[in-house]
């Protein structure tokens, strides 16, 4: 009997991945089957030769498997695949010519190379191609044929149900085991198997496509893309669902299982975006439907058969489990995870337990969280292969918090070892980041300080890839990664090493801001990262060698310890008891690390280099030069747990470096003091603004002093980015009162010696009309807006003809003319909310509401400065002040200077007076920081500008919404009218 090409295939296929028990049968019942994979977290299995699978399977005598390489495997089928598409490809040529009947399964065969050769969109287009013909020919026969062939190369290879983990092509399921399929793939395979679904009519194929689209998107951080795809593929289930008669049993099983699990993806994807209200709603119903589901059937649709019903139940409390331990309640989190543990068969045992621990770990059970990370350490999670060496961090945290710095160590090691075998950097520098803590813990801050850094510069080189991150790992990620910019900074100062420690401190601000934004270009001033002395080259250059030989051994010893006992040869025996004996020498090398001689001369000699780069000036020449011509100082807070550091650079001085004593929990709270009595202009607000001065400017008022200063600026860190450094009170006076300040993203984002524009050119818009209501629905949460009554008369006072109110302030009007001009003035609703850009809006006139994210893609070159004159801050609670930090970045990386926004909505008639000031410094000449000082002072004495065909400066305050303010201040005197604009960019 001859088997074809095509068995041959399916015979590999089953072989490999199948268990030993369900390849049986005949090779007729094999070629049919309904091919399962298994869990993915079990462990991967190795690839055997396809001719020894077939002669296995035939029966023949049992040969001798030869374990190939995937690598190898793969660049042989290729080699044979791009021979075929050449002769393909000539053939279908020569059929379009003159007709022939190998069409179809020319066709077929073609379409199934390029899939295998990732040439995705190639499938589609050659597939749409040749329907697109029938169709037009009206030959029916030839229509249906290729939709026959369509469907069963679909069924056969092309189907890949991302979000199940279940792949019908080898290639893919050995790409996604092994954590190395991308995204942009699952994408375009995913719009490749939406294509043909809709083709042959294949409803649930279609859910699952789309399924698939929404979490690759998720997967990705484009949270709007992947909630319209997620929507998408609910309705037409549901839809499904309603429009079946009492026959198809079968397709409402299937359509019900989809239902209820994209209910729990669109919860998962809520609280990604924190929206926990959101998200609770959403598991909790898929979590009801899932029991009604378990009640009318024994087992999900045929296609999910590898997991049961309760997996998916235990799946959903999972997923509310994180979200009760992402909301702060970790006990409640641990209930959650236990019940599944102990009631459900786990979707992903890897991840469940990680989490566990990490909720012991929270709550100081270090033994409890140990024994949960190790459990997690044994798992293999197919689509995230690194989350052993994420447990295994865990588990070294939890050793070190139990004295056992020993066993952190060796669990360290392990993690380091697997995570460069992966060639999985964030991983690596998370690990190098706890071995850095641990040497600080063992009092070897020079040691500690180089792990940093390099920890650091991982970071910074792998910023434009974090899209390619499992889920989980960037989870991990974007949890830690500011906390090593700030060990690094905080271990740096402590060692009075301030030049560097400032470096940190710039790239903290540019790391948050990416974490925020995502895809933050990097400048000459961040690709670099952070810069190591000699001595500390030399020492991670050993550590790297004591590393590569523990990968090369640790390797080696692997791959014969994968042969089973009864089959290792003598020599194989005795050499992994040497490999063996090898590792434990090495692994004793590392803990010995540090006190080795070598290590120590090169310390001591760190030591003394580390003194003379703190001294040196030559990285701030640029700097100071700029600081000089500006009159200026630049000033970077950093707060810790315990204190609160302050760094500043001035002229013709190195950094000063000055600490207070204040713990961070100290400080927000007067943080949220000082912000609430800004909010209220019923309350005295410079008792808080004392006590903040205090802290933050008392101890410099006498380097500002001698270096004569007249600006400030200023890169606020975590919560002072809510509150403005100009409402300081020193017990006299208003900081504003004293110097101008200009805040700042990062000086390495910003530039700072570009002079303001000469003449002003405005355009002006207002959202007024009170009786226009808007209800936008921004990333899945609908506000509800109307007019703000002074707005119109805002913009009506501005010096420019060119104005837009209410429905003709619109998107499509203004976005073609922005660049046109040198001021951009909106006068209307805005909400920067921490979380995501998507959740951050400015709302239009008409209704439209351009997100944080889509002003990356106006072209505002030319625009010297962006005015958002009633925007909010914070909406929703207060985070980090990423969103501020985002709001400036955007329109400065669109090409504004400089963006003048609100930190609170204020009142109406203050906010016209405090612009009509602004705009009139500025017409004489002032810069937009000497401007808006000016309009701040001259509303804090009182000293007012007149309005043309009104007396607003004497008329009672009112809100934005119109309703009379009472104050025990005078006018408009209280910070809550002056104080909340700040300027973000270059106002100098």
């Amino acid at each position: 009997m001859r088997y074809s090409v095509r068995l041959l295939d399916v015979v590999a296929i089953a072989i490999s991945i199948l268990p030993i028990a369900q390849v049986s049968g005949s090779a007729r019942d094999l070629k049919n089957a309904d091919l399962q994979f298994p869990s993915i977290f079990e462990q991967p299995q190795h690839s055997v030769d396809e001719i020894a699978s077939f002669q296995l399977l035939a029966g023949g005598a049992a040969p001798t498997l030869r374990v190939i390489s995937p690598e190898e495997e793969w660049e042989r089928q290729v080699e044979g695949w791009e021979r075929r598409r050449e002769a393909l490809e000539k053939q279908l040529q020569a059929c379009e010519e003159d007709s022939c009947d190998a069409r179809v399964e020319t066709v077929s065969e073609l379409s199934n190379i390029y899939f295998e050769l990732g040439e995705y969109q190639k499938v589609t287009a050659l597939l749409s191609q040749q329907l697109n013909e029938a169709k037009n020919s009206l030959n029916s026969q030839l229509e249906q044929d290729l939709l026959d062939g369509i469907r069963a190369n679909l069924e056969r290879n092309w189907d890949f149900k991302a979000a199940y983990g279940i792949v019908a092509n080898r290639r893919l399921w050995t790409l996604y085991r092994d954590g190395k399929l991308t995204w942009e793939e699952v994408v375009e395979i995913s719009e490749l198997n939406l294509f043909t679904a809709r083709e042959i009519g294949d409803i649930s194929r279609e859910v699952d496509s789309l399924h698939g689209l929404g979490w690759a998107y998720r997967n990705t951080a484009l949270y709007s893309e992947s909630f319209g795809f997620y929507r998408e593929a609910l309705e037409i289930t549901k839809n499904g669902i309603q429009n079946l008669n009492s026959t198809e049993s079968a397709i409402e099983k299937d359509l019900l299982f989809r239902e209820y699990f994209l209910l729990t993806e669109i919860g998962i994807l809520y609280t990604d975006l924190a929206q926990y209200d959101a998200a609770l709603l959403s598991l909790e119903e898929s979590l009801e439907k899932n029991k009604r589901y378990a009640e009318q059937y024994s087992s999900p649709a045929l296609h999910a058969n590898i997991y049961s019903t309760e997996v998916f139940q235990g799946f959903t409390l999972y997923n509310i489990g994180i979200l009760r331990l992402q909301t702060g309640d970790s006990e409640t989190a641990l209930e959650y995870f236990l019940d599944v543990r102990n009631n459900y068969p786990p979707f992903d045992g890897g991840g469940l337990y990680l989490n566990i621990g990490n909720v012991h770990f929270n709550l100081g059970e270090f033994g409890e969280a140990a024994e949960a990370f190790e459990q997690s350490s044994r798992f293999v999670f197919l689509g995230d292969p690194g989350m052993p060496g994420f447990a295994l961090n865990g588990l070294g945290r939890s050793q070190v918090e139990l004295g056992n710095y020993a066993q952190a160590f060796g669990c360290y090691q392990r993690a380091l070892r697997l995570f460069k075998d992966l060639n999985d950097p964030a991983g690596e520098s998370q690990t190098l980041s706890n071995l850095a803590a641990l040497a600080e813990r063992q009092n070897e801050p020079e040691l500690a300080i180089a792990l940093y850094k390099e920890s650091v510069n991982i970071l910074e080189s792998i910023r434009d890839n974090l899209a390619d991150l499992p889920i989980e790992a960037r989870r991990s990620y974007t949890e830690s990664v500011s906390d090593r910019y700030r060990s690094l900074a905080d271990l740096l100062l402590q060692e009075d090493r301030i030049v560097e420690a400032q470096r940190v401190l710039d790239l903290l601000k540019v790391q948050e801001l990416d974490d925020y934004i995502r895809g933050v270009e990097r400048t000459s001033e961040t690709e670099t990262g952070m810069a190591f002395l000699r001595p500390e080259e030399l020492i991670l250059a050993r550590y790297d060698e004591l590393q590569t030989s523990a990968i090369a051994v640790g390797q080696e010893l692997d791959d014969l310890k994968n042969i089973p006992q009864t089959q290792r040869s003598a020599e194989q025996v005795q050499r992994i008891a040497q490999l063996t004996d090898l590792l434990d020498e090495i692994n004793g090398d590392f803990r010995d690390f540090a006190s080795s001689p070598d290590i120590r001369s090169l310390i001591d000699q760190l030591s003394f280099e580390a003194q003379e780069a703190s001294l040196s000036l030559n990285q701030l020449d640029r700097l100071r030069d700029e600081l000089q011509q500006l009159n200026a100082a630049i000033f970077y807070p950093l707060i810790l747990e315990d204190r609160l550091e302050l760094v500043i650079t001035v002229p013709d001085s190195p950094p000063l470096r000055r600490t207070v004593d204040v713990s961070r929990k100290e400080l927000n709270a007067a943080i949220l003091a000082f912000r609430t009595a800004l909010t209220d202009p019923h309350t005295d607000a410079a008792a808080p603004a004392q006590q903040l001065y205090d802290w933050l400017i008392r101890p410099l008022e006498a380097d500002l002093a001698a270096a004569g200063v007249e600006t400030i600026i200023y890169s606020p860190d975590g919560q002072l980015r809510y509150i403005p450094l100009a409402a300081l009170h020193d017990g006299d006076r208003w900081l504003i009162q004293q110097y101008r300040i200009n805040n700042i993203t990062a000086e390495s984002l910003t530039d700072l010696t570009e002079s303001d524009a000469t003449q002003l050119k405005i355009l002006a818009a207002a959202y007024a009309n009170e009786s226009l209501v808007h209800s936008p629905e921004v990333n899945g949460t609908t506000y509800t807006f109307s007019g703000l009554p002074g707005a119109g008369q805002e913009v009506d006072g501005l010096p420019t003809e060119t104005k837009f109110f209410d429905e003709a302030f619109s998107l499509a009007a203004i976005r073609p003319i922005l660049d046109e001009y040198t001021v951009l003035h909106f006068a209307t609703h805005a909400a920067f909310v921490p979380g995501v850009p998507e959740d951050s809006f400015i709302l239009f006139g008409n209704g439209d509401t351009p997100t944080l994210r889509d002003v990356a893609d106006w072209s505002l070159n030319g625009v010297d400065l962006v005015v958002l004159s009633a925007c909010e801050t914070g909406v929703g609670g207060l985070g980090n002040g990423e969103e501020i930090l985002g709001l400036g970045y955007q329109f400065q990386v669109s090409g504004a200077k400089a963006v003048m926004s609100s930190l609170w909505q204020v009142s109406d008639r203050g906010t016209q007076v405090l612009m009509t000031d602004f705009y009139a410094a500025l017409n004489r000449g002032l810069t937009k920081a000497e401007a808006l000082q000016a309009a701040q002072q001259a509303l804090i004495a009182e000293e007012l500008i007149a309005i043309e065909g009104s007396d607003r400066a004497g008329a009672p305050p009112t809100s934005r919404e119109g309703s009379p303010i009472e104050s025990n201040y005078p006018g408009y005197s209280h910070p809550y009218y002056w104080a909340p604009f700040i300027l973000i960019g270059n106002g100098l």
